[in-house]
């Protein structure tokens, strides 16, 4: 089943802001768009499947500027930073990235950002859809820090696939190839500055460009990048939501925040009940927001989880509309927030909130669909390449883009 994405319009106004790239994107004949924190965001050019062979053979470009610098320095920036996150950053040194979430005082999560450490006292927040900036900046108006936070002139875009490092090294040099999963560097372009991190939203070998002077150097930075991928068959696609299901990367505002609707009672899912525990480091000194709540999570445990899933039934090539309800006895007892078509594992996978006592792997599970009711089963995620292998691969082996499946 082919499910249609691209009615009804996003009307184009004032009000929702522009990239730097936007004017790019009619240029390649962009077919359809999300908002995300307030912004157009260019989804797909292409078939979305055909998107997904582009990135999982070749190399491709997104624009991800609707991803959000939350940009913090001051004399204490580390304090306040450390506050707003779970994750201890005195184990995050200068030039290291970390996947680090937000949460409030309940221990919900508020976003899931990569976070940029370049200097001491110097970061960024690369947000996904929320008000992090506003929320920073209520939390620090009543700290009594010393802080400064503001939202700088950097766009971001993804260089994704296996000839990504390909790309690179002719841009950048073969001093690119250093560069660690996680870890980031600032280099010069034609006379534009820019931060790399070797990070992205796909489980393959990929690259996060943040263009500085964005709003100026837009639209040069993406002529330069263009020219320079031809040699590469470099093609412009919106962010693969197969490729980055099959990697087991959850989406903030469906797969986490499942806060929009009312089977989730309007409460934010915290790191365990979404399998991210590994960002929750308690034993820190730090008394981050949302501790006290966590160590009780962690102590009393969850009654709800998102597993991952296979669904039977027909292909499912697009985005579903709604959450499918998982139903037991005629009554909804979960949802489904995410599911795909994955043309290399030829099954539909994706993700569902169901309560604790169905989450083991195997069981089995009732989704109630338009077309009727279908089975799905609790299964492993990532579904491809578990140990992510291919994206923390040493650059410089000969074997750093086999393809793994």
């Amino acid at each position: 089943m082919r499910i249609p994405y691209d009615t009804p319009r996003i009307h184009m106004y004032t009000r929702i802001r522009k990239s730097p790239f936007f004017y790019a994107h009619q240029r390649h004949g962009v077919q359809s768009y999300t908002v995300t924190n307030r912004q157009y965001h260019p989804r797909h050019y292409d078939d979305m499947v055909a998107e997904y062979w582009k990135l999982v053979k070749d190399v491709t470009m997104w624009d991800v500027a609707a991803e959000r610098q939350v940009e913090i320095t001051g004399p204490d920036a580390f304090t306040l930073t450390n506050m707003l996150t779970p994750r201890d950053l005195t184990k995050c040194e200068v030039t290291q990235c970390k996947f680090a979430l937000n949460t409030d005082v309940d221990g919900g999560i508020i976003n899931n950002p990569v976070l940029l450490r370049l200097g001491e006292n110097h970061f960024w927040l690369s947000v996904a859809d929320g008000d992090v900036l506003l929320w920073a900046k209520g939390v620090a108006a009543v700290s009594g820090l010393n802080v400064q936070i503001r939202e700088p002139d950097v766009a971001p875009v993804q260089i994704q696939g296996p000839k990504s490092k390909d790309l690179m090294v002719d841009l950048f040099g073969d001093q690119i190839l250093d560069l660690r999963y996680y870890w980031m560097d600032q280099y010069e372009l034609d006379g534009m500055d820019v931060v790399i991190s070797r990070t992205g939203y796909t489980g393959e070998v990929g690259f996060e460009i943040y263009l500085r002077d964005a709003s100026r150097n837009g639209m040069k930075f993406w002529d330069t990048m263009l020219e320079a991928g031809k040699p590469h068959d470099l093609a412009v696609i919106g962010p693969s939501q197969i490729r980055r299901v099959e990697a087991g990367i959850l989406s903030y505002g469906s797969d986490i925040a499942l806060d929009n609707n009312a089977y989730s009672d309007y409460a934010f899912l915290n790191p365990y009940e979404v399998g991210l525990e590994y960002t929750v480091e308690l034993d820190q000194e730090a008394d981050f927001i949302g501790k006290e709540a966590l160590k009780r999570i962690a102590d009393e445990g969850v009654d709800r989880k998102v597993v991952g899933i296979e669904l039977m039934g027909d292909p499912l090539v697009g985005y579903i509309e709604d959450y499918l309800q998982v139903v037991e006895n005629g009554a909804q007892i979960g949802q489904v927030s995410s599911v795909f078509w994955s043309p290399r594992l030829k099954t539909n996978i994706g993700y569902a909130l169901v309560p604790i006592e169905y989450a083991d792997l195997g069981t089995e599970l009732t989704v109630r669909m338009a077309t009727g009711e279908v089975t799905a089963r609790v299964v492993e995620k990532p579904f491809i390449d578990p140990k992510k292998q291919t994206v923390k691969a040493d650059l410089r082996a000969p074997s750093a883009l086999t393809r793994l499946s």
